[in-house]
């Protein structure tokens, strides 16, 4: 089946385009300063979780200003950093492309209109690390109003569909639907709307179904706003977010760059070694429920934090700019040029081939109990509903994986299934529905049933 557009509202996305041709007019650097006072300016979004270690919890933590005090050593220069927070790429690529940011994170779709808007208006962006990923795609999620009659991709025929032009979300909805053989432009009413907006448009009903990016479908289930349609992880698609940088900083400034890359390593690793602590610190830098940015970013958690640039999701990258061009959101994007990898090969050293090889990642399956600065964590299920079951009233959030897709999700708002002695949870009705049709004598069970039966 051939791409089709994401979404029928060319003259907005048209505007969307044109925005850095007139930002570019504004003149000024993102580089203030007399040469040995600098300021790098650093585009990052708060709410977007997946970026933490190049922006929430990398600015929280210090250590791109500790990299950049030992880099101002080494060459006689005073670095400042300026931190801006916006909701989305969109803007970040506009400010980079005008000068005015040097070093911003975004997902993989607003990457490869950053590196089309750069290579457009001679501006050239590099990518030149990763974030956070997911191999199978589960950082896209949509979901539905808590209650709805929707059960799975094809009751969406017809309805009123949010979701954001040129996100990784919106990819995730194109390519699902097209699976069910719904043509995404015309088999439903598609919104365009920012994830706040989509949000409360789902809320008030003019919005059947909304497709997002983390951290909003698991803030809307977490709230009792939203329960799962469809998980992004039944693609097997990676997505991700990255770090781009301007060419010409880059270039002006190696020794920022590896600076930056010094301090996003470090904070990957303080992430690791200290999940609990670290989403309690994004989350007071958001607002967002430290349950929330767990779910997301905890030790088993939907993200992967890894900053080395590996071949699956370069791979993935290359698969999505057919799905932009149908949308008519960018031209040609020539991924292997736009990625630049010798600054982390740089840092990492002989060891860099091995982390790049390595996809280790914890169990999913945890409980947090109030009090606690640290977590539970179990080989399956049913060792997750036996602990809940004996620690009632004290469960801060427990978290189980998906029996089909391993998707991270939160074990209350799961869809329980009871196969023979088994007790199985799927983030959707539409994966139970499907194991029960497979599986004769399986049937759907509630949570409170299954912690019953786990006892």
């Amino acid at each position: 089946m051939p791409p089709t557009p994401l979404t029928r509202t060319a003259p907005l996305a048209a505007a969307v385009l044109l925005l850095p041709l007139a930002l570019t007019g504004c003149g000024g650097d993102a580089q203030a300063g007399d040469g040995k006072h600098v300021t790098v300016t650093v585009g990052y979004q708060s709410k977007t979780i997946n970026t933490v270690t190049a922006g929430t919890l990398l600015r929280s933590l210090g250590y791109f200003e500790r990299e950049l005090r030992a880099q101002g050593r080494r060459d006689g220069t005073t670095y400042r950093v300026a931190w801006q927070d916006y909701a989305t790429g969109a803007p970040i690529t506009a400010q980079m492309v005008a000068g005015k940011v040097d070093i911003g994170s975004m997902g993989d779709f607003p990457l490869l209109l950053n590196a089309a808007r750069g290579k457009q208006l001679r501006a050239p962006t590099r990518l030149v690390s990763v974030t956070g990923y997911n191999l199978r795609g589960a950082l896209n999620t949509i979901v539905t109003k808590p209650g709805s009659g929707l059960r799975s991709l094809s009751d969406l025929r017809g309805k009123n569909v949010s979701s954001s032009a040129g996100s990784a979300s919106d990819g995730t909805l194109v390519r699902a639907l097209q699976e069910a053989g719904i043509d995404p432009e015309q088999g439903v009413h598609k919104l365009n709307q920012q994830p706040a907006v989509g949000a409360s448009a789902l809320e008030a009903g003019s919005a059947d179904a909304l497709s997002q990016f983390v951290a909003w479908p698991g803030l809307l289930a977490f709230r009792g706003k939203a329960q799962a349609l469809y998980d992004g992880g039944a693609l097997n698609l990676p997505t991700f977010h990255g770090v781009t940088v301007r060419d010409a900083f880059a270039g002006q400034r190696p020794g920022v760059v590896k600076a930056f890359l010094a301090a996003q390593r470090d904070a990957t690793r303080y992430l690791q070694a200290h999940p609990v602590a670290a989403a309690q610190q994004v989350a007071r830098a958001t607002g967002l429920p430290p349950e929330v940015v767990y779910l997301y970013n905890g030790a088993g958690g939907v993200a992967t934090f890894d900053p080395t640039l590996k071949p699956q999701l370069i791979a993935a990258l290359k698969k999505d700019v057919p799905v932009l061009r149908a949308a008519r959101l960018t031209g040609p994007v020539d991924v292997d040029s736009f990625v630049n990898d010798r600054y982390l090969k740089a840092s990492y050293g002989s060891r860099y081939a091995a982390a790049v090889r390595s996809t280790a990642h914890p169990a999913a399956d945890e409980v947090w109990l109030r009090g606690e600065d640290r977590t539970h964590s179990f080989s399956g299920p049913a060792g997750v509903l036996r602990f809940v079951a004996a620690h009632r009233g004290t469960v801060r959030a427990a978290y189980v994986a998906d029996a089909t897709t391993g998707s991270r999700w939160f074990a209350d708002k799961s869809v329980w299934v009871r196969d023979g002695a088994r007790l199985l949870p799927f983030l959707t009705r539409a994966t139970a529905d499907a194991w029960i049709r497979q599986h004769p004598g399986a049937r759907p069970v509630s949570y409170a049933a299954a912690l019953e039966r786990a006892r």
